[in-house]
């Protein structure tokens, strides 16, 4: 019985304590779940809190470098204002506090933590971009900006300026390493934000990312020329040698695709910055070359060989390297003198001189004694153009007489160029102003010079890298044989077709209006309206309309007056041109439409137009897009 007893405790024992050790057991387990699911509760919140901190950190940061290029950028306009005005002072000031924001930003951006975000997969690439324009910028504001500063504010405008007695070239030449240098650092910013694929980031990065990166091209495109300028204008200036130029006055009264008959020439000399002006003769006085020099075909195709056979005529092309070795050829040949060099201007760019030197006065006698009283013998900015296009050739009768008074003009009017009392920043800005506008053209004999003169506007190249992809002309030849274009106002638009075949295709308009007066053919000098010598009737004006497209393109068709018309096709330079011929009597107005298509360039249309009388912003007109389905 004892046995059995102490059988059955063992069993019960046994039995609860099984149970006891399973609910032991169970217990443990639930706690263990408790704090596994405690650990994962806690980690999550941890991960939570983390992940918050770090875009709280991450758009603090966002916030800092948005706020710091922001201030930099507000910067840029006073810092323009104090080089305008010479402060250097403020200048450097300024320099250093837009320095510091662009340092501030490219901080933020350096952040481990950002650069952790730009690792990660798709939105990585927004931090990556805004980290590069950061870097940029404060790259930009460093080895761009600073430098450039520190020259400009340094630079003696004097020395840019030619004059009666000469200028220190050194401080130009010494520029040149600075400005190379600084174009160098912002073209390596632009290409690197140039390689960074817009497609996959957001629109609030790609779209400011994408502006921020034009614009850093064309502040390389500025500093470029500016280093050009600075190495070549001290050895074109005569540093080393004395260099002479015909000088080219492009009249724009009497047609010609660079501008207008080059009427009044004479010879620019320049010997260690010293500007002094030499013999002065005439295209008419230059004669009739023979035999006539060779002109390459296509443009002896599409202009003639009177491009060989006089001076007057040299310009038909648009091409200036082509003019201006045409016209060293003909000086030498007639006056045994063979130039370094052709500069051309027109009386527009005179009148941007005189705005800056002030009026000149007229003293020699024989000018006087042309003048008679009826031409004014102080001439201004305000009324030079309209005195040498117009009011000579009603006062004065006589072509030869019209040159005396013509060199009597040139003559004071580059004297006060090279005063050295004149405005000098104004001087730059006014040749500045005509070169943008293409009344200021140069050619260089000298092929070093030349091919970097032709990357350039002011090289009036048809062709080459001066060239953008997608640019049309638009030149105008006279067919009056007189000095009619006076009063012929024009407008030229573009208008960007429905592409057609899958190229591009766009329309040059050009409309024209004699605006001389109703009895012009009686009120108007003979030698004005060319008094019907060339089959025009007097006072009514005969145009060549000259039309180039882009490169590889076609000219499609002409319209005059909205209907389609027969036109003269033609290459130049790997570019199509079209040319038709108008004729306006007084009052009378008429558009021509050259359509080109096969237009492979996909980037933006621009034109190039002969400068006239006209301001320029009068005569381009925006471009007009069509209505496609």
């Amino acid at each position: 019985m004892a046995l059995s007893w102490t059988w059955a405790s063992l069993t019960m024992v046994e039995r609860h304590g099984t149970e006891a050790l399973k609910s032991v057991s169970i217990r443990s387990s639930s706690k263990n779940r408790r704090r596994k699911l405690l650990a994962v509760l806690v980690w999550c919140l941890g991960f939570a809190v983390l992940v918050g901190a770090s875009a709280a950190w991450l758009g603090a940061k966002a916030s800092t470098i948005s706020r710091e290029l922001s201030a930099a950028v507000e910067l840029v306009t006073p810092l323009k204002h104090s080089l305008a005005s010479e402060n250097q002072e403020s200048a450097l000031e300024t320099a250093d506090r837009l320095r510091s924001h662009t340092a501030a930003a490219r901080d933020a951006a350096s952040d481990p933590l950002w650069t952790l975000a730009s690792a990660v997969p798709g939105i990585g690439a927004n931090f990556s971009a805004v980290a590069e324009v950061a870097r940029s910028a404060d790259d930009v504001a460093n080895l761009g900006l600073a430098p450039i500063v520190k020259v400009y504010s340094n630079l003696d405008w004097d020395s840019v300026i030619p004059s009666s007695t000469g200028t220190n070239l050194e401080p130009l030449k010494s520029a040149a390493p600075s400005v190379t240098s600084a174009a160098h650092a912002v073209r390596a910013s632009a290409e690197r934000l140039g390689n960074i694929e817009t497609s996959t980031l957001l629109p609030q990065v790609a779209g400011p990312l994408e502006e921020t990166t034009k614009q850093l091209a064309d502040v390389t495109a500025a500093l470029d020329a500016a280093a050009d300028a600075a190495r070549l204008l001290p050895e074109m200036m005569g540093a080393s040698e004395q260099r002479n130029y015909l000088l080219m006055i492009q009249n724009n009264a009497e047609a010609r695709a660079s501008g207008g008959i080059p009427g009044a020439l004479a010879i620019l000399t320049f010997e260690n910055g010293r500007l002094s002006l030499g013999e002065q003769s005439s295209a008419t006085e230059v004669g009739v070359m023979s035999p006539v020099f060779p002109v390459d075909p296509e443009q002896q195709q599409i202009y003639s060989g009177r491009l060989g056979k006089f001076m007057q005529d040299v310009n038909l092309t648009p091409d200036f390297p082509t003019a201006g070795a045409m016209a060293q050829a003909m000086w030498e040949r007639k006056f045994g003198q063979r130039v370094d060099g052709v500069i051309s201007v027109d009386p527009v760019v005179l009148s941007y001189i005189l705005d800056a030197t002030g009026p000149v006065v007229i003293k020699d006698p024989e000018v006087v004694e042309v003048a008679g009283g009826s031409l004014p013998l102080e001439l201004s900015g305000e009324n030079v153009v309209q005195t040498l296009l117009s009011e000579v050739y009603a006062q004065i009768a006589q072509p030869q007489l019209q040159d005396v008074y013509f060199a009597g003009v040139a003559q004071e009017v580059f004297g006060a160029l090279s005063n050295e009392s004149s405005d000098s920043k104004g001087l730059v800005e006014g040749i500045t102003r005509g070169t943008l506008e293409g009344r200021v053209l140069v050619w260089s004999a000298q092929a070093q010079e030349q091919s970097v003169i032709a990357q350039y506007t002011m090289s009036g190249s048809v062709g080459g890298s001066s060239v953008s992809p997608a640019q049309f002309g638009a030149y105008f030849n006279d067919g009056t044989g007189a000095k009619m274009d006076y009063y012929v106002k024009r407008t030229v638009q573009l208008v960007k077709e429905c592409p057609r075949d899958g190229y591009e295709e766009t329309t040059v308009r050009i409309t024209s209006t004699n605006t001389a007066p109703a009895d012009a053919a009686n009120s108007l000098p003979p030698y004005v309206t060319g008094n019907g010598v060339f089959g025009v009737p007097p006072g009514s004006v005969q145009t060549n309309i000259v039309a180039y497209g882009p490169a590889q393109a076609h000219v499609e068709m002409a319209k005059l007056g909205g209907q389609k018309i027969e036109f003269a096709p033609y290459f130049h330079s790997n570019r199509p041109v079209g040319i038709l011929a108008i004729r306006l009597a007084p009052g009378e107005s008429k558009t021509v439409d050259f359509t080109f298509g096969k237009i492979v360039q996909h980037t933006e249309p621009n034109v190039v137009v002969t400068p006239t009388v006209q301001d320029v912003k009068d005569v381009m007109l925006p471009t007009e897009t069509a209505h496609c389905s």
